[in-house]
């Protein structure tokens, strides 16, 4: 294996909550009150949807996709969903320091360099909103291909803190199925006195509709021994998959330097947006590099 390339998940599409907009000829983040699912191919006209998307939005109320049916890949629930904070630097669109709020891979003259993380609110190189969280949820919607993955990208406190909440308990409650509950992602909105009042979006992990989780996890169960049965590693999965995404120090890849503009919108950009909860950071990475919370 090729040391310093991060192995990730193979992603087949991707998941957002928000839009690219253009406004005085800078390309900027707009949130959505539903989600979209897109291919990984962009034209000119913006992302380009995964068929997917209309075949779930055909069932969906009024033609707003506000639920999707996902499979987690894996049991760990930390391989599910990578997430820590990021700085980035602005003139290269890449990453300069991720760290976990203990510890953090920084990037000097000398080389990548392990250091203290005391969090964004008390580091020194992360002041004026330089750094902060970085959420990229794996989950399966197609299972035709039962290894590939639908990405969700969010700089949003709330999202990454749902999900990783939800991800903890479902892991436990089901003894360690995560990989076998029938889950879905869902869309929801609050308020709050930051956003002057107007609804802001995040998304949350549930069980899907009708289901309790008494027969979740009796389920998953059934999945789990049917899966031994036909000969199914799952820990094995878990394992390789740790082993992948150790193999870098970084897991951002080259498709993701576009970040930078999403993560430093300009002052007067700022007020407008503020708890960025609803925006994928995915969206228009690559088209705000050239011209990307």
């Amino acid at each position: 294996m090729i040391k310093g390339l991060a192995i990730t998940p193979p992603i087949l599409g991707r998941i957002s909550i928000g839009h690219v907009v253009e406004k005085n000829g800078k390309r900027l983040p707009e949130k959505d009150d539903q989600f979209t699912i897109t291919s990984q191919i962009q034209s000119k006209e913006g992302w380009i949807k995964h068929p997917l998307d209309e075949q779930l939005r055909a069932n969906a109320t009024n033609g707003k996709l506000r639920s999707i049916p996902v499979r987690m890949i894996f049991n760990d629930p930390e391989l599910n969903l990578r997430a820590e904070y990021s700085l980035f630097d602005r003139q290269t669109s890449r990453p300069v320091c991720v760290g976990n709020g203990e510890t953090c891979q920084r990037i000097t003259h000398q080389g990548v360099e392990q250091h203290h993380c005391p969090s964004p609110d008390l580091c020194a190189l992360a002041q004026g909103g330089n750094c902060k969280p970085y959420g990229r949820l794996h989950v399966n919607l197609d299972d035709s291909d039962e290894l590939g993955t639908f990405i969700f990208r969010t700089t949003g406190f709330n999202s990454i803190r749902t999900l990783a909440a939800r991800l903890s308990y479902y892991h436990a409650a089901s003894g360690g199925l995560l990989s076998c509950l029938p889950l879905q992602l869902t869309l929801r909105g609050k308020s709050t006195t930051q956003s002057y009042r107007q609804p802001v979006y995040y998304v949350d992990l549930t069980l899907r509709e009708g289901v309790d989780l008494q027969a979740a996890i009796q389920t998953a169960k059934e999945i789990d021994q049917l899966g031994k049965q036909a000969g199914f590693y799952q820990e094995a999965l878990d394992h390789v998959a740790r082993q992948g995404f150790a193999n870098a120090r970084f897991e951002i890849d080259m498709e993701e330097v576009g970040v930078v503009d999403e993560f430093y919108q300009c002052e007067d950009q700022q007020q407008s947006s503020v708890e960025n909860e609803a925006f994928n950071i995915q969206q228009g990475l690559k088209g705000s590099v050239t011209a990307l919370n």
